[in-house]
Parts: C-alpha cells; structure tokens; sequence
C-alpha cells in the first residue's frame, strides 16, 4: 500500500512520525546496547534490543517517539528493551516537571513480555506504567497500534493507561493472545483457529467501538500523523481506567452464562448506564470461603475471622496496626464465581475494576489528610483470567484499572506494599503487587513467581519443559522459584522460617514487623519504583543492564 504506515517497520515509523529533519535517535545501533539474557540461550541479540526511541517534533510539538520492532522477538520486552523505555519516560518526565512540554508517543507493536527474560520484563512493564501514570499529569501520553504484531500481554494493559490510544483497522488488542486461551482453558473456550472470531473479538474496530481504543484512522503516515497531533492538542480528560463505575455496573448486568457474539456485545456496551456502586469491604463470616494461602493470610493479618465479601473474590479491609490505619487487599478463590474463568484466584474483569474501586476509595478518603494509610497488597494469585468473555470486554482495561490505581495511590503518597505469601503469576502480578513501592516474599517452595505458566511458556519459545528449566540455570529471571527471583532485586526482604500454609502467632507478628518496616522506609522516600534498583541484589548484578542502560540515555539526553 502506497504511504503505508502499518508496512514500515519500527525505525521507519519512528522517522515518519516526525517533521522532517527533527529525528534524533537515543541509544541506536551504533551503541550495541544488547540483552545479555539471550546468547546464552543460544538466540541472537539485536544491538537495539528491537527498541527505537527518537527525540523530535510533530507539527513543531517536541515528542519522545518510542517504537517497538515487532519482527525482533515478537517486539518482546525484556530487560534492556523495558529499561530504554522506562528510563525515557523518567527522563521526560524530568523534562515536563521542569516545564518543558515533551510528549511521549510509543508505537505499539509487542506480544508482550519476552519469555526468554520473563521477570525481567514484569518489572520492567511495571516500571514503564508506572511512568505513563505520573507523566500523564503534565501532558498527554500518545498510544500508536500500527498493525501486524498488535499490542498483548502486559504491554496491553500498559497501552490502556494512556491518555488517548490510537489504532489502525489492521491492529489487534488483547491480554490474552488467542492461541494462549487455547493452551490454557481449551479450544472450547477460544478457538485460535476461528480467525474471523479473533478479529471481531479483538480487532481494531471492536474495540475502537467498546471504548479500548480511541481512536481509528486509515493505515496512512498522513493520517496517523494528524491524529496524533489532533490527540496533543486535545483538552485533557479523565483516565480509561477510572470508569469503575460504569464497568462495574456492566459488569454486574453481563451475564456469563449466555452465548455472547462481539456484535451482541457491542449493542450491550451502548445501554450502559453507570450507577454509583458500593465499597465491597470484609466481615466476619460463619466459616471459611475459601482454602488459599492468600485467603489464610488476610484472616490473620486482618484478624477478621472467616472473611467474607459482596464481591467474595476480593477481600479489603481497614485495621488499625500500632496506631495506623493500613487498608489491606487480597484476591482469593471463589467456587462460585459468576465468571468461571476466576474461580481458583485468577484476576478477571470484576477483581481488576473492584481493586481500583478499592483503592481509590482509600485515595478520595485521605485526599486531604498529610499521613495517607499504607495500602498492603496481599498477593496470591495464579494468573489473570483466560477466556473469551473475558478479552472480549476487555481484560485488560481491567486490570489496567487495578494498576493504574495502585500507582496513583503510591505516587499520591500511599505506602503500598507487597507481601507475596503464594503464586505471583503473569497479568495478574502485574494488576495486583507490582506496583508496590516494597515487595516481601515468603522463602517457600510453593512461592511461584513468573509471566506465564511453564506449558504456555515452553509451547511460545518453540521448547520443550525440560529445556525451559535448562534455561533457567542460565537466566534467574526465568526460573519460577522465589530464591531465583530475590537474585533481581526487587525484593525488600524475603522471610525464611514462616508456616506459610497455616501461619502461626509468630509467623504474623514477623511478618507485621516486617510490613511495618517497609512502611517507615517509605517516608522520606522517593515515590517511584527506583528502590528495587538500588538493592544490593540489584547492585550485585541483578539489574545491572537496566543500571547501564539508564547511565547511557542519561548521557545522551
């Protein structure tokens, strides 16, 4: 196609995008910054790390240009790749904080994060929307899904939280990629075979009309352009991920025992009229509802006996610890969840919007209060939620919420901290924990942390298991163990000793005590995410690609 933007790759996007003689490009090629995660996997690395970023102008308007190179890894994110886009943004950031109005505008083309650096590119995604939250305060943050690859995985919930997102017929968008709901929940579920069944479901136009994308424009540069520089000049408006209320409401209208077509759909998402939902939080119940670690360990941290919730799958609650109101969150299994997909603790659609709706609760209350309470995420949970309805409405504006959310808390001045008493897995870590200014982790072998399940992992990098756990003796960020994760520094303390299972008197009050120290290294603190990169894990090696690459943009800048 003539002037086509979709056909150009990441580079040839980046300069498109740019009044002419105005591209600057940071860290290029020519500074053969590469992932060192990968030769020892035996796969070539690609001295950009498949990431161009570019200073320049549109219409005369200065803009970051991220842009993903789809064809190198899937446009993957792994450590260096998340660390050039993170460190970019904090340095725009920096510049818009200044009051140099600098827009950052990153081009979509990713499935996510790269397998062969899994918890590397959770922290990293985690990281970047971290970035996108505090940046969208200053200015408008532009989203670009061109075409081929699309936006999925992790980076799908990051593409939510822009301010305007922007997307050709030929893009797709989804947390779930449909030949991973296979794997995971069976062709019943998802057929990835049913290729008009994908595009009607997760196709640019869908979701252009259910609210994920903003805005459509035919695969020209000229008009991808114009609407770009439409988008920055546009009045400011509220975040896609604080429309709780309406979701809620959608929510608690859909239901997930009839036969649902994207067209159908689509009519139902137009008769939405939002009402104003009440804060689910927890009380004590008659018995147990549930048998997780998750669920044990808000019990007895809450000490709320056999807590119960109108939204049974998300716990909350408010206690006093030593003088300090800590609102404390966990999702947790519930057998009789409307929505089968969720019902073995994954986070879906109603834990991500009622999370957010949790969280911001919290927010509105101490708004004008100068201590603002700690907000303690306890954290279980095995994945996010795969199944048709589920992307079909838009998983990933959910969990988008939830995130968003937990970010603005902390940057708002809400210690958040992280207690990792179980599975920490995927989209759903990346919804509920990982935007925690401090983790804690449990040293126990059935804490399990990582970007997907070992089945789906092995089937995406073309291996078999047993070479995946090969793999893993070479990269730590692949492993799935709690001791291999503590190695990349993102852990404030990790608690060896603990009954994890059934937690004693003893094990709580250590693992208070601990809760209560994360809280006091807040203050005075940086409200960022840079902590886990000042670690003596992180220090000793652990992020020293992410350290190096964010040393080079500094001195390029």
């Amino acid at each position: 196609m003539q002037n086509s933007f979709v056909e150009l790759n990441g580079r040839e996007r980046a300069k498109a995008l740019l009044d002419e003689g105005t591209f600057r490009e940071i860290l290029g090629p020519l500074d053969k910054i590469q992932s060192p995660h990968l030769e020892p996997q035996g796969i070539v690395p690609q001295s950009d790390d498949g990431i161009i970023l570019a200073l320049g102008e549109i219409h005369k308007q200065k803009v970051l240009i991220i842009s993903m190179e789809g064809a190198f890894q899937g446009g993957g994110i792994g450590e260096v790749s998340g660390a050039k886009i993170s460190g970019a943004l904090e340095l725009a950031l920096e510049e818009n904080k200044r009051g140099n109005k600098l827009y950052p505008v990153m081009i979509f083309d990713t499935g996510g994060v790269r397998l062969q650096e899994a918890n590397y590119g959770l922290l990293s995604i985690s990281e970047v929307a971290t970035q996108i939250v505090a940046l969208r305060k200053y200015v408008s943050v532009i989203g670009l899904i061109p075409g081929r690859v699309g936006a999925f995985g992790g980076m799908s919930i990051t593409a939510e939280l822009f301010t305007t997102l922007i997307a050709t017929k030929k893009a797709r968008l989804g947390l779930n990629g449909p030949e991973v709901i296979e794997q995971e929940a069976g062709v019943m579920e998802f057929d990835a075979s049913d290729k008009a069944l994908i595009w009607n479901t997760i196709g640019a136009n869908q979701r252009f009309q259910t609210g994920l994308i903003d805005e459509m424009v035919e695969d020209t540069t000229d008009a991808v352009v114009e609407a770009i520089d439409t988008a920055l000049k546009a009045p400011a408006k509220p975040a896609k991920t604080e429309q709780i209320d309406f979701y809620l409401t959608l929510l608690n209208t859909l239901d997930p025992t009839e036969a649902w077509t994207p067209e159908r759909y689509r009519e139902f998402y137009t008769q939405i009229q939002p009402v104003q939902q009440p804060v689910p939080l927890a009380k004590e119940g008659a018995a147990d509802m549930s048998d997780s670690r998750g669920y044990r360990w808000f019990s007895r941290l809450t000490d709320i006996a056999h807590p119960i919730s109108d939204v049974p799958s998300v716990l909350a609650a408010d206690v006093d610890k030593h003088g300090q109101l800590c609102r404390y969150i966990a999702i947790v299994p519930n057998a009789s969840n409307r929505f089968p997909r969720v019902r073995n603790g994954e986070v879906g659609m109603l834990e991500g919007w009622t999370v957010a709706q949790i969280i911001r609760d919290a927010i509105r209350q101490d708004e004008k209060k100068e201590t603002k309470r700690p907000i303690i995420a306890i954290i279980d949970v095995p994945s996010q939620a795969y199944g048709y309805k589920e992307e079909m409405v838009g998983i990933s504006l959910a969990l988008a919420a939830s995130a968003d959310a937990y970010a603005t808390a902390r940057l708002e001045g809400h210690p958040v901290i992280g207690v990792i008493v179980g599975n920490a897995i995927s989209g759903g870590f990346l919804a509920h924990g990982l935007q925690s200014n401090r983790l804690i982790a449990l040293d126990d072998s059935k804490v399990n942390i990582q970007a997907m399940s070992k089945a789906s992992a092995a089937r995406i990098t073309k291996r078999t298991i047993a070479e995946l756990e090969e793999a893993t003796k070479k990269v730590p960020a692949m492993a799935y163990d709690v001791r291999s994760y503590s190695t990349l520094g993102a852990l404030y303390q990790m608690l060896s000793g603990i009954h994890a299972d059934d937690p004693q008197s003893s094990d709580v009050a250590i693992v208070e005590k601990t809760v209560s120290e994360a809280i006091e290294s807040t203050k005075g603190a940086p409200r960022d995410l840079s902590f886990r990169l000042q670690t003596k894990e992180a220090m000793a090696g652990g992020r020293t690609a992410t350290r190096g690459v964010r040393d080079a943009l500094l001195e390029q800048w």
